[in-house]
């Protein structure tokens, strides 16, 4: 039991971090919605995650064949998993671009429109394809550090709760900042674009993405507080 302990704790740990990308997401989409359905998106969006990962993790066997050769096309070998990636990757690049496009280009549009209410189905279909995505990487990173199920099943339980407490918090710290939900659409990009080489195998270590986007948060940061003492 103590052996399992660390295990558990760095997997928890990592599938936190894994699953802001999943939290900002949502948070960019929810924003779209009436304030009164705003958090009912945030709990469907973060409880299908774990229900996908938990019926995942029930199909371990089913998972693993995913990281198998189905093909191979100029010398690169693809697998379930790689084309997964790579299509989530295509289509996080693509829901990044669109919604800076708005936000840049639209928004400055002279005779502005007064944007039209999202349905609530679609936007949860797109929370479920990025959930999917983002659930299958996410328990065969989980297979590569432990062998104990229940372990991933205990770790995919934690890291669920923390999302839920975490999500309301920072969907409401983009809102409340423009500047910065640029910032998490550009780290969204980064994300796509992440999945897309890990799909060819060429492997970004997220590391590196994590620092640059924690460094730009924090030049952000400098910048809001600069631009609000000299108001």
């Amino acid at each position: 039991m103590t052996e399992a302990i660390i295990p558990l704790i760095s997997l928890i740990a990592l599938e936190v971090i894994l699953g802001i990308d999943n939290i900002i997401f949502i948070s960019i989409l929810a924003d779209k919605l009436p304030e009164n359905q705003r958090n009912k998106l945030r709990i469907w969006g973060i409880s299908l995650a774990m229900v996908m990962r938990l019926i995942l993790l029930a199909f371990i066997a089913w998972i693993l064949r995913l990281d198998q050769t189905l093909f191979t096309l100029f010398d690169i070998e693809f697998t379930g998993k790689g084309l997964i990636l790579i299509l989530g990757g295509l289509f996080l690049i693509y829901k990044s671009t669109k919604e800076i496009y708005h936000k840049t280009e639209v928004m400055d549009d002279e005779s502005p429109q007064v944007p039209k209410q999202s349905s609530f189905r679609r936007l949860l279909s797109e929370v479920i394809i990025l959930d999917l995505v983002f659930s299958v990487d996410s328990i065969i990173t989980a297979v590569g550090m432990v062998q104990e199920l229940w372990v991933m099943y205990t770790a995919v339980i934690v890291t669920v709760i923390i999302m839920l407490v975490a999500s309301k918090p920072i969907s409401e710290f983009i809102r409340k900042h423009p500047s910065f939900k640029i910032l998490a659409l550009c780290f969204l990009m980064m994300i796509g674009v992440s999945l897309i080489a890990e799909g060819f195998h060429f492997e970004i270590p997220k590391g590196y993405i994590y620092f640059s986007m924690a460094f730009a948060f924090l030049v952000d940061v400098i910048q809001m507080k600069t631009v609000k003492n000299n108001v």
